[in-house]
Formats: C-alpha cells, structure tokens, sequence
C-alpha cells in the first residue's frame, strides 16, 4: 500500500503542475482574445528621417537555403545607404563558396560577408562577433531558413520612436506548411505559441521572447543587458529576460509575417525540439529566481515562471503516464477504491484546457471556416498524442537543462525540399539512432497494452489518455526509425 500511496502522491503532483500551466494558458487566451481588438500598429518616419539598420544573418553549413535567403534580404524595401547586411558565416563546407558567388549578383546592396574559423559560442557568438562591428542604431535577425518580407523593416521600425521600445518581434509562418502531417502538427503548435502565447503576455506587459528570427532589436537594448551569452541552448530566451527585467518594453506584431521552413522530419524535428527545450529549462534555471526577487507584479511573475518551465511539462507527461500503470492496477485490485481512481482520471481536465488554447489559436488564423473547424477537430487529438509521444525526449532534455549538463549548439537540418522524398539526400541529415528511440518503441508496446486490459476489464477512466499515449509513442517511433535509418 505505501508504494501505492507513493505513486498517488507523485501522479497528484505531476497533474497539479498540468493544471497549473494550463490555468496560465488559458489566462493568456483571455488576454489573446482582447489582443486581437486592438493590434499595436505604427507608422515608419519619413524616409529621408530612417535610422541605419544591420541586418544579421546568422549562417553554418546552410548549402540548400542560403541563396533563396540572400535573395530575400536583397529586396529589402529601404534606403541603401541605410541598411548593411552581415552574413555571419560559420559554415565549414562548400556554402563559403557558394554565398561568395552569390552576393556578386547584389554588387548595389551592402552585404558584410564576416566568416569565422573558431565557432566560439555558435550562433550567440556570431551575433555577438557581427554586432561588434554592426554599423546600424538597429538590429534585425533572420535565420538561414527565413524568407523576410521586403517590408519587414519599415512595418517594424516606427516602434521604436518610444524610447522604452527595445525589441519588436513578428509571427513566423510556415513555407511548406502543407508538405506532409509532421509540418501541419509543427504549424498547430507553433501557431498556438505565436498567437494565444505571444499576444496574451504582451497584452499584459508580461514577459515575452524574441524568438531567435524574425525580430528586430535596439542596439543599445542587446548591449545594457550584457550582450549575447552563450551558456544556454537559447540565447533569445535568454537576452531576453535579462532585457525585459531591467526595464525594456518589447512589442509583439502578430500582422507581419515571417515566413520560414518547418523541419519535414522526425529526428530534424527532435533535434531543434532538444535545443527548445532543454535551453528553455537552462533559462529556468538561470532567470527564475532573479524573476521572483524583482519588484515585478504578480501575474508577470506568475506567466514568467509558466514560460520559463513550461518545457518540465514533458517531465510531468512522463510521470503522469507511468504512474498511471500502477495505479490502474491498484484499482483492478482493489487497493484504491474507485471514487479516487475516478477523481484521479479527472486531474486530466488540464489537459482539455490546453486542448482549447491550440484549437482557438488555429481557428483564429482561418477563422469561422467549417472546412478548417472539421480538420482542426481530428488534428488536435492526434497533435496532442504526438506531443506525448515526443515526452519521453523532451524531457530528458528538460532534466539535462535543470541539472546543468551541457551539450553543444545543433542547429536544426534545413532541406528546401523540391519534393517528398528529396530529404534523404540532404548531406546534413543525422543518422545516429538515439537511445530514447527504443523507449519510444517499448512505450508504444505497453501503452497499447493497457488499452487493451483497460477495454477486457471495463475500466474506462484511463482508456482515451493511455490511447493516446500509445498512438503517439507508435507515430513518434515509427517516424523516428524511419528518418534515422536512410
């Protein structure tokens, strides 16, 4: 009985933590809601009036994007003698050769090719070594993978006539978001971040981040909070916090779009999904404390520790589902009498919660369409199952994060795919199986399991939550060993 006891104690505490980020999300949805009736909106200053802009594109081994991304910046709508481009070239392949050769066709555009041999600090480095040197007031990123709108810079730039204003952040959308099923689940989350997330704490003036691209900063914001660091997987999570918690306002601008590419793979996808995750958990464990010793209101407190933990979600998925074995076969023996083993099947209304902040988010980019309302209704589920599926990943980067293990920068594969099967031949495609692979395969087997006892012994309470978990762990797998073994 003790050790029943134990694992009721571990699943109540995991549940009240789901239960406490999806009371936060669905705060933010209230907030999204007001947001959307008044998006914060500006004019640039007269053009002879513009500041001097440094565009930083951050680059390493980018061979299949790297021309379609000068290509953008190339049209960008400002005045030339206003705007530098540096090219913050880390590559150690044939993409050196092939920016040079490029860049010859924009002999009018000033593009600043900086090339570093030692990738001290990786991306944080380059922005930090380009930054040294950056001629503009402002400070724009963009990715490898990014298509910027020519228009980017002028839609953007108005709001820093307030003087307070050190970071102006736009939505990212997805190139190839209808490439396959694993693009299309990307998008639903990514989504959900970029618009119930991203607009509900910038309407409460709570905490948001620069999401790495897509973003432009004041110089001087980047330099007062301490530059660029390279001790976290997230170096825009982190600059971040330390701006915002000195003072600087950040504004978010759900209107201007950046497009970019989703990774069309399950391990690509795992490999930035480690990067989010366990940075995110480093962040946590390097800004929480000084967040709660700030004179800071409490909701902003309160979002700041939901955004900063909200990846130790995937921990409390795994102990919840593991935990809930035990207690399924307690009940069946009647060790746990079954008005707790019911109560304990509602802890799981956290998870309904979180259901409807990525239903709402979607819907409102495709608004009252049936067509789009019927897809969303049969993907959330099988993205939220994913999601599990992907728990057992994340969260030992999440552990990895807390705990101080460190590990270094893997930038996310791009493919510029020209068709389905084209991602095989890409020279930057990792191969290794993981470890947590064969978990993943293993939970798959005994979740599925479950659903069937579950269904032999009539005991229903668990039966959609461990069906899920078994269709995600299946999916995840499956998609795992089929992106790994090429």
């Amino acid at each position: 009985m003790i050790f029943i006891y134990l694992i009721m104690g571990i699943y109540a505490l995991a549940m009240l933590f789901i239960l406490f980020f999806s009371f936060a999300q669905a705060h933010l949805l209230y907030h999204f809601f007001q947001f959307k009736k008044n998006i914060p909106r500006v004019n640039p200053p007269a053009w002879e009036a513009l500041p001097k802009v440094t565009v930083q594109l951050p680059i390493f081994n980018e061979r299949y994007v790297v021309e379609r991304l000068i290509d953008a910046v190339a049209k960008f709508n400002y005045p030339a003698d206003k705007l530098e481009i540096q090219l913050l070239d880390d590559s150690t392949d044939e993409t050196v050769e092939i920016i040079q050769r490029h860049l010859d066709k924009y002999p009018e555009v000033d593009f600043q090719y900086i090339h570093r041999v030692d990738r001290t600090g990786f991306k944080a480095g380059a922005l930090k070594a380009g930054l040294q040197v950056a001629k503009g007031e402002f400070i724009a990123v963009f990715d490898a993978d990014f298509v910027p709108d020519p228009d980017f810079i002028l839609q953007t730039i108005g709001h820093f006539a307030d003087q307070r204003v050190g970071m102006v952040q736009s939505r990212w959308t997805h190139l190839n978001e209808d490439h396959s099923l694993l693009t299309r689940l990307q998008a639903f989350a990514l989504d959900a971040h970029f618009m119930v997330e991203q607009m509900g704490r910038n309407h409460q003036q709570a905490f948001i981040n620069f999401n790495g691209t897509g973003g432009i900063w004041r110089k001087t914001c980047i330099l007062e909070a301490g530059n660029w660091h390279d001790d976290t997987l997230t170096e825009d999570l982190d600059l971040s916090y330390r701006a915002q918690q000195i003072g600087w306002k950040f504004v978010y601008r759900p209107d201007i779009k950046s497009p970019a590419e989703l990774p069309p793979v399950m391990s690509a996808i795992k490999s930035q999904q480690f990067r989010w995750t366990k940075g995110g958990a480093e962040c946590a464990a390097k800004h929480l404390k000084n967040v709660w010793s700030r004179p800071l209101n409490l909701s902003t407190k309160l979002h700041a520790s939901a955004h900063l933990l909200n990846a130790v979600i995937f921990i409390a998925v795994v102990m919840v589902s593991l935990c809930s074995i035990p207690l399924w076969w307690g009940f069946q023996q009647g060790m746990i009498p079954s008005e707790i083993f019911q109560g304990a099947a509602l802890f799981l209304i956290g998870f309904v919660i979180i259901a409807l902040v990525y239903f709402f988010a979607n819907l409102s980019l495709v608004g009252n369409s049936s067509k789009e309302m019927i897809r969303f209704i049969w993907e959330l589920p099988l993205f939220l199952s994913v999601s599990m599926g992907l728990s057992i990943h994340n969260a030992q980067a999440v552990w990895e994060g807390l705990t101080g293990k460190k590990s270094p920068f893997i930038r996310t594969p791009k493919y510029n795919l020209s068709d389905q099967d084209s991602w095989r031949k890409n020279i930057y495609h990792q191969l290794k199986v993981p470890a947590t692979t064969y978990l993943e395969g293993l939970m798959a087997v005994v979740f599925a399991v479950m659903v069937g006892l579950s269904l032999y012994f009539h005991t229903y309470e668990m039966l959609v939550f461990h069906g899920m978990l078994a269709l995600g762990f299946t999916l995840v797998s499956i998609e795992s060993f089929r992106s790994y073994r090429v």
